[in-house]
């Protein structure tokens, strides 16, 4: 198949064009193993995108999929399960909930995760308050017996009561470099109370490209390894790319999906995916 040449002056910012590398042809496995780069070329990031705003795409997946993490998650296999919660219960009208807060949690800057960030993170559900350290209430105005499905979504990150909004989280990775509206870089965090379950790359880059047309292109170049596409036509030859409905993945890239969502629709992919 021909390949017409990448505008890379469209597609990349220099410190990007610099670090973006060929896709490496990975064999199948039947684990996980650590190492490697995963990259992402996504829509939906602003110049006036950071760590306080910013609801496109492209800082979604940064939030849930990178620095933050939320009291519950949905699983790869389509559960719910506990991730900052260890537990949690309510009244019988579902109005009061209590969680039961993971232990031994700390920030990227080692700040503790205590009950106070989940106060500070949450206070427009309601009344939410701190009982003691590694317990917190939370007080519905109207009764929601899905509010721990809820919690699992982006726009209830949790973030240190202490710096709010420097892109400071307890997810699987911590921010190296942010340029809004152009580009993220994501070192693993380790140790993590995540390790030999999530988290499989050493490093994860997002990279904002804004139209679909160049986002395929870098695909058909194999200067991503992922990217949201409006029309995959382009790369209907590709045998080594996987490709849903505006989503395409190299295949060297293994994913346990969550069930019925596509590629992107599980913010959280870039922690579960893996290098084969």
């Amino acid at each position: 198949m021909s390949r017409k040449p990448l505008d890379r002056r469209a597609l990349f910012s220099s410190a990007a064009a610099a670090a973006l590398l060929a896709a490496t042809g990975l064999s199948a496995g039947p684990l996980p193993q650590r190492g490697g780069k995963l990259r992402l070329a996504l829509s939906g990031a602003a110049r006036t995108d950071d760590w306080g705003k910013g609801d496109g795409l492209f800082m979604q997946v940064a939030k849930l999929g990178l620095v933050y993490e939320t009291l519950t998650e949905i699983s790869a296999d389509g559960t719910l399960r506990g991730e900052l919660a260890t537990g949690w219960s309510s009244s019988a009208d579902a109005c009061i909930w209590t969680f039961e807060l993971r232990k031994g949690v700390k920030f990227h800057d080692g700040i503790p995760f205590t009950a106070s960030d989940v106060v500070h993170s949450l206070s427009a559900l309601g009344d939410v308050r701190a009982l003691g350290p590694g317990r917190v209430q939370i007080t519905l105005s109207e009764p929601d017996p899905a509010l721990p499905f809820m919690l699992g979504r982006a726009h209830h990150i949790i973030r240190p009561a202490h710096a709010p909004v420097e892109g400071i989280g307890t997810g699987l990775y911590r921010v190296r470099h942010f340029a809004a509206g152009q580009q993220l870089l994501a070192s693993r965090s380790a140790p993590h109370w995540k390790d030999g379950q999530a988290g499989w790359f050493d490093e994860v880059e997002l990279v904002s490209i804004p139209l679909s047309s160049v986002r395929v292109q870098a695909m058909a170049e194999y200067l991503v390894d992922g990217a949201d596409i409006a029309d995959a036509t382009a790369l209907a030859g590709f045998n080594d790319i996987a490709v849903w409905d505006g989503q395409a993945v190299a295949n060297s890239v293994a994913m346990p999906m969550t069930l019925g969502c596509g590629v992107f629709d599980d913010l959280r992919a870039p922690q579960r995916w893996w290098g084969a």
